[in-house]
């Protein structure tokens, strides 16, 4: 019994060798995978991650102007570093700035603010109604207007200036709002519709308004004409009766236009006709009489006549 035991375990541990042998690898196949030469792969560097860049939004889907300044910040993005125009701004001008503007096609801005109020040399303040939403140097060059230009003219009426009534700014649409047209100014941001100022004792100053005195609109059309690149107004074509546009269009060789009329009231002559005695109304110039006949004439007829006499 003993003998069959020690035979058995022999016998298992025959084929347990045999199973470890032919697992195991090769001798020589074993040495040629380490004498394999190892090759070191350089690491490379991080690549930096790609600049968030604005998406085109088709027309149809385009939200409108109001929209854009209510746009939330990206979700953990800083403050951003004020332009340089922002910091000149915010000596002149109240304001809040904006994200890149994005609108259909070539519509949007980027350092694009929202002006609230213009402070003026005394550190009285003139509200824009709406707030107008405008690329940082449009911003700055109608803050300048108002405290140079504007500010002083009002003070010459016999009040302070205290408000600017704003019919457009920002809007994504072509000129004079007619579709397939060349995009506006507005919808660069770079454009701004005035309607009307409006002073510390309640007058309002419309700039198209005829009763308003003729040198005082004159004043402020000299002026903007000066600081903007476009002034359109009455009589530039028919879009501008009743507001004016001023821009900073870039043009080649710097030509700017200069398109307002200045108006006056239009005075109806009172007409009165004197009548007659049957009372039938006078003419108030003589009717014309015909023409003398021609000497010639006359002797031709002369003539005729002694010829049809001697015919008798």
């Amino acid at each position: 019994m003993k003998a069959f035991v020690i035979i058995a375990v022999l016998l298992g541990g025959t084929q347990f060798a045999v199973a470890l042998d032919a697992a195991r690898p090769p001798a020589k196949a074993a040495k040629a995978v380490h004498s394999m030469p190892l090759r070191l792969v350089p690491s490379r560097p991080p690549r930096p991650p790609l600049p968030l860049l604005p998406t085109a939004i088709p027309e149809q889907f385009s939200p409108p102007q109001e929209a854009y300044a209510s746009f939330p910040e990206p979700v953990g993005a800083g403050p951003a570093k004020p332009s340089d125009c922002q910091v000149r701004l915010a000596k002149l001008a109240v304001f809040r700035p904006l994200p890149v503007l994005v609108g259909a096609g070539e519509c949007g801005a980027a350092d694009a603010v929202v002006v609230d109020t213009v402070i003026l040399p005394d550190q009285a303040k003139v509200a824009i109604a709406p707030p107008a939403t405008l690329r940082c140097t449009m911003a700055e060059a109608v803050a300048t207007w108002l405290r140079d230009d504007v500010a002083p003219a009002a003070l010459k009426l016999g009040a302070p200036l205290r408000g600017l009534d704003n019919f457009d700014s920002y809007e994504c649409r072509g000129r004079n709002r007619v579709r397939g047209a060349t995009l506006s100014e507005h919808g660069r941001a770079n454009a701004l519709d005035v309607r009307a100022f409006k002073l510390a004792n309640g007058e309002v100053l419309g700039l198209t308004d005829v009763n308003v005195a003729r040198n005082w609109r004159e004043g402020l059309r000299a002026s903007a004409c000066a600081r903007f690149s476009t002034v359109l107004g009455p009589g530039s074509d028919g879009n501008h009766e009743e507001h004016i546009h001023v821009d900073l269009a870039e043009r080649h060789g710097g030509y700017k236009m200069c398109e307002w009329e200045v108006r006056e009231p239009i005075k109806q002559a009172e007409q009165t006709a004197p009548e007659t005695k049957e009372g039938a109304v006078a003419l108030s110039e003589p009717v014309p009489l015909p023409r003398p006949r021609p000497v010639a004439a006359n002797d031709i007829q002369s003539r005729s006549k002694k010829t049809r006499s001697q015919l008798r």
